[in-house]
């Protein structure tokens, strides 16, 4: 197998949201156990507040200032304006959230088998976990 560590497989940007009191420490503990696992690797963290109507505040966060301390951001600033923008666009005014980039290390690995066999994913389409719980309880 071709030594992946220096590629990126596929980013998710996920945006949380967040109570008054911040991000809590259930899902700091939750990100950093799959952080640990080496199923995902967190490259850049933004703290966004829709500030008005028409104005979105936005804040690069550091691991360490939200509690997880196994590891540094692989790509701070990766996040855009332009996503940012996006995202924040279905909070409400005074409401915050953080987004997270999220690179799938377990999908670079997949991807880069995949590769040396001459194989690639050509589509991939994920399903929320709310629609296929729905659907799963159909049957009960």
């Amino acid at each position: 197998m071709t030594d992946n560590s220096s590629l990126l497989g596929p980013v998710e940007l996920m945006m949380v949201s967040m109570p008054d009191t911040g991000i809590s420490p259930q899902v700091l503990a939750a990100l950093a156990a799959q952080v640990r696992a080496g199923t995902v690797r967190i490259l850049d963290l933004v703290l966004v507040t829709r500030a008005g109507e028409d104005e979105i505040e936005a804040t690069e966060l550091s691991l360490d200032a939200v509690g997880i301390e196994i590891m540094d951001l692989a790509l701070p600033g990766l996040t855009g304006d332009e996503d940012i923008a996006l995202l924040a666009e279905s909070l409400e005014v005074g409401e915050s959230a953080a987004i997270v980039a999220l690179e799938l290390v377990w999908a670079r690995d997949l991807g880069a088998a995949l590769a040396a066999e001459g194989s690639e994913v050509i589509a991939a389409e994920r399903i929320p976990s709310a629609v296929v719980n729905e659907i799963a309880n159909l049957d009960n």
